[in-house]
């Protein structure tokens, strides 16, 4: 009888002992699949599709930084599609660029209006959830399309004023939104500038420095538009208007994110440490909504550029 006890109690404690097994097993492989899941997301690589062809800056020298910009990061593989030149009686029929096979559009363009049909396509696609990027003279394009305006949220020149939205910037630490009569554009001598942080909790800015110094560049002022769901990330004091101007923006037009930056006048612009990091940074959040991507050590700080030597 005494071995029958003992034997019923192993067995008792085998049937409490193997719930316990079970569900410990059933949280390793939840965790195990968990990590899995975060491995896949971490290694996905997105689709960008680069659009130039027109520019009044070197397009042709910057487009190759911008790719080496995203692609360097191990998280993007750039495609790059090359309008008509200027003026071109020919290839704009032809020229139909496949929005919706990329996570991601970013312009380098700067020119004549794009097709009716071209248009059309690239609202359906960033108002259907697509990620679109605007880098400097990308936001002097097409101050005649509306929608374009309201997802750069703020743009230059093209002959812009008061009647395509107010002057946005900062002014001692407070958001202005001039609507007074004036011209939208313009910009003073390059220099290395230093870049402020506004929004330190935003995914794309989260862990970057308060203050760092961005490479020789032009700092775009008086930028004009209509500003609606925008959010300014971070700006740059200008010597011409004495004031705080947006130099990273984040927008939502219908479903889809928009990352607009005015910096990256000129290759040498572009290869800064700064701006590779708030492009990638930025590109993934358009995309995601959210930011995987490190913020470097060589990330430049408060008194020191930090320039990107291409191979």
């Amino acid at each position: 009888m005494e071995a029958i006890i003992t034997n019923t109690g192993s067995m008792k404690n085998v049937r409490r002992l193997l719930p316990l097994s079970l569900l410990a097993g059933l949280l390793t492989a939840s965790l195990w699949l968990g990590q899995a899941a975060k491995n896949e997301e971490a290694a996905k690589v997105y689709k960008v599709l680069l659009i130039d062809g027109q520019n009044n800056h070197k397009w042709k020298v910057t487009t190759p930084v911008l790719e080496h910009a995203l692609e360097s990061s191990g998280c993007f593989e750039v495609d790059v599609s090359t309008s008509p030149e200027q003026k071109a009686t020919e290839g704009w029929d032809e020229w139909r660029p496949a929005f919706s096979e990329y996570d991601a559009v970013l312009s380098n363009y700067n020119g004549e209006l794009w097709p009716d049909p071209v248009r059309e396509a690239f609202e359906a696609y960033v108002k259907g959830g697509g990620a679109f990027v605007v880098v400097h003279a990308a936001d002097n394009s097409f101050p005649e399309w509306r929608e374009y305006n309201e997802m750069i949220g703020l743009g230059g020149w093209g002959r812009r004023t008061e009647r395509h939205g107010p002057y946005v910037y900062y002014k001692d630490g407070e958001l202005v939104r001039d609507a007074s009569a004036g011209r939208g554009g313009s910009h003073g001598k390059q220099w290395e500038f230093p870049v402020e942080i506004v929004d330190p909790e935003h995914p794309i800015t989260k862990g970057m420095p308060k203050t760092w110094k961005h490479t020789k560049d032009e700092l775009y002022s008086q930028l004009r538009g209509p500003a609606k769901n925008m959010k300014i990330l971070a700006t740059s004091p200008s010597k011409a208007t004495k004031r705080d101007e947006p130099m990273m923006m984040v927008l939502e037009y219908g479903k889809g994110r928009v990352f607009h930056t005015p910096m990256g006048h000129a290759d040498y612009s572009m290869q800064c440490a700064g701006f590779y990091t708030t492009l990638q940074r930025g590109t993934e959040w358009a995309i995601t909504g959210g930011v995987t991507i490190p913020i470097p050590d060589a990330f430049p700080q408060a008194e020191e550029v930090s320039p990107v030597v291409i191979p």
